[in-house]
């Protein structure tokens, strides 16, 4: 009998690994620009969606006004103060979401259609004690606040969410008691979610990978945006394949995005936990999906962590190309009533 059960195992061990192998190896993906039309799910052959064109200006001002630590209780709320003035002055009612030991920020604009239900897009506030955290995550909180000014009052079948999650720095503890609140989860239909999305390199053999991941990188540099999906909701990380999308000549002034890859991420990330490190991970263990939107974090930047992560060394077209891509996949989702 022990010699069945060992045997099965293999077996199923074998599977997984032969699935991951398929997972794992996404083809190439080229730039594309920000006033690409992308055709929708009801009308393809009529029907187009543009996406608004971020500000690169805009962008990074938001990563120089937190230019400070954000640890502390009075550092964090000094940050909560920032985000909430952002956004109200956008037209938003920030709500501040108590838990144990910090506060979220939520706010919400109601979709046009009740039934098609919700996107919410996040990113996490605080930072590490030593650090003013302006890849992480300034970068990833100024794409939220670029979210809220380019999509809060454009009519979209979808209810369109924001988060700005505390306290992630210390075990994700913010997105975990974000998700507790069932309120929250009974219309959402998905979530984007920033984790440094601001830092570059261009030297080959700056960017590393985890031994766990057998990944196709669509460059030899770390000049490249992941987006890392579980794969029971493929919908959610299509959204994100810009290869998918027709080609339109840059123009003067457009934006032009990094190369994207696009991973998704088999059994909820149990095999690989290097993917379980941000705020998208509480969602998949709720069923919800999720994708998160990294520069890979410690495997490129040298700044992970440390004081050296000032604005300074954030790659200014890497990142406004980050966040139009960003944009562009959340028009899609809002307008989506397929899922």
């Amino acid at each position: 009998m022990k010699k069945w059960i060992w045997l099965m195992l293999v077996v199923l061990v074998a599977v997984v690994v032969m699935s991951i192998g398929v997972f794992f190896h996404p083809r190439e993906e080229t730039p594309v620009v920000a006033t690409t039309q992308v055709e929708t799910s009801q009308k393809p052959s009529k029907q187009v969606t543009i996406a608004p064109q971020v500000s690169a200006s805009l962008l990074f001002a938001h990563v120089q006004k937190l230019n400070f630590k954000r640890f502390t209780d009075v550092e964090r709320s000094r940050s909560r103060t920032y985000i909430t003035s952002e956004l109200k002055k956008l037209g938003w009612k920030p709500t501040l979401e108590k838990f144990s030991s910090g506060v979220n920020i939520f706010a919400e604009r109601q979709g046009t259609d009740k039934t098609a239900g919700a996107i919410i897009v996040a990113a996490h506030y605080d930072t590490v004690a030593i650090s003013p955290g302006a890849d992480d995550n300034a970068s990833g909180v100024a794409v939220v606040l670029e979210v809220a000014r380019l999509l809060g009052s454009r009519p979209t079948p979808k209810t369109l969410q924001l988060a700005l999650f505390d306290k992630e720095e210390e075990g994700l503890l913010g997105s975990k008691a974000f998700v507790t609140n069932v309120t929250h989860l009974a219309n959402l239909r998905g979530a984007i979610v920033m984790d440094m999305v601001g830092y570059a390199c261009y030297t080959v053999g700056c960017q590393q990978y985890p031994p766990t991941l057998p990944v196709t990188p669509p460059s030899d540099k770390g000049d490249f945006l992941a987006a890392i999906g579980d794969a029971e909701h493929l919908p959610l990380l299509n959204a994100f394949q810009n290869s998918q999308l027709p080609p339109t000549p840059i123009k003067k002034g457009d934006v032009e995005m990094p190369p994207l890859l696009k991973l998704a991420i088999p059994l909820k990330g149990l095999l690989t936990p290097d993917t379980l490190r941000s705020d998208h991970a509480p969602f998949w263990f709720q069923g919800v999906g999720a994708v998160l939107v990294t520069d890979t974090a410690n495997l490129r930047t040298p700044h992970y962590h440390q004081a050296s992560d000032t604005p300074k060394t954030i790659e200014r077209s890497f990142f406004t190309g980050s966040a139009q891509i960003v944009v562009n996949a959340t028009t899609v989702l809002l307008g989506d009533r397929t899922f």
